[in-house]
């Protein structure tokens, strides 16, 4: 391991930077204002909780402050050493972290920690925890629900309640595999909640893989076409 990476994956690097993109992030959400079509991030608790929340890789930055106040959440993030900035600043924003992948094909669950993550997410749900979920598979194709989160859903029985965040002033990585959206301040932002997804059978999932991967590009473009007029 070079240097550099040894010293970006130190203990006291990570904590400095994840305490200083935490507060980035804070900043970001507070000083966009919310518009009149944002969804109240309260609709279908009272039916529907617990419930997996799922977004789409890269436009996640914002959910741990667009979640509803008071009520418990635990985030899905992957194992790898890359990930570790990503879970310290969920947990400074008072959300719990679950670490493994849970949209990997079962034949690739162990190498990735999928089972013992199903397993905590379960157990978290079944608590009455709400949890956040990525709906793609990293580095596979962008914007495509995986197995995994259709599989949690069926096994916990819990809903899949598709989320976009978007805000008016934003930077997209255009070189990174899922275009991950950089949300800037001083603008605009909104909340889009989809129709709860009930998985209740094996023989569902194929079918509701494609209702999440449909509710969450809507939800994901109506978000956009409310904050900046089109998207």
């Amino acid at each position: 391991m070079s240097l550099g990476k040894t010293i970006l994956r130190s203990d006291g690097f990570q904590n400095v930077a994840s305490a200083v993109l935490e507060r980035w992030l804070r900043f970001t959400w507070n000083t966009n204002s919310e518009v009149a079509e944002s969804d109240d991030a309260y609709a279908h608790l009272a039916d529907h909780w617990p419930a997996i929340y799922a977004l789409w890789h890269g436009q996640q930055l914002m959910s741990p402050y667009a979640a509803p106040r008071g009520l418990p959440f635990k985030s899905l993030v992957s194992r790898s050493a890359d990930a570790e900035i990503n879970a310290r600043v969920i947990e400074r924003t008072g959300h719990g972290v679950i670490r493994g992948s849970g949209g990997r094909n079962p034949r690739a669950a162990g190498r990735k920690g999928a089972v013992s993550a199903t397993k905590a997410i379960c157990e978290t749900l079944r608590q009455g925890s709400g949890v956040v979920m990525i709906a793609d598979i990293s580095k596979g194709e962008p914007r495509k629900a995986g197995e995994g989160i259709v599989r949690i859903a069926r096994i916990s029985g819990r809903p899949i309640i598709p989320v976009a965040i978007a805000t008016s002033r934003y930077h997209v990585v255009e070189k990174s595999w899922d275009r991950t959206t950089i949300n800037l301040p001083f603008g605009k932002r909104c909340l889009k909640l989809g129709e709860p997804i009930y998985v209740t059978s094996r023989e569902d999932e194929p079918a509701m893989r494609l209702k999440v991967t449909e509710e969450l590009n809507r939800v994901t473009r109506e978000a956009y076409q409310a904050v900046e007029g089109g998207s």
